[in-house]
């Protein structure tokens, strides 16, 4: 019964940090841009907020390419 409990944690841990690394790079990633770009308010909404990366990917994909098209 005690082997299965730190087995069963060990995976949790494993996944925690996996999550935690993919959150970071997306969340530096989609930072810059939006720095980069001069969007005050999604760089404090994403600053603020954490979504495992979901928010990140949805600006880096669909909003930051529209500013940089824009201004071209």
């Amino acid at each position: 019964m005690d082997s299965e409990f730190w087995a069963y944690s060990a995976g949790v841990t494993a996944l925690i940090i996996v999550l935690v690394v993919w959150s970071a790079v997306w969340k530096a990633i989609a930072l810059w841009k939006a720095a980069r770009n001069s969007h005050l308010a999604w760089y404090i909404v994403m600053l603020i907020f954490n979504t495992a990366g979901i928010l990140e990917i949805i600006y880096i994909f669909a909003f930051s390419k529209a500013a940089g098209r824009a201004e071209k």
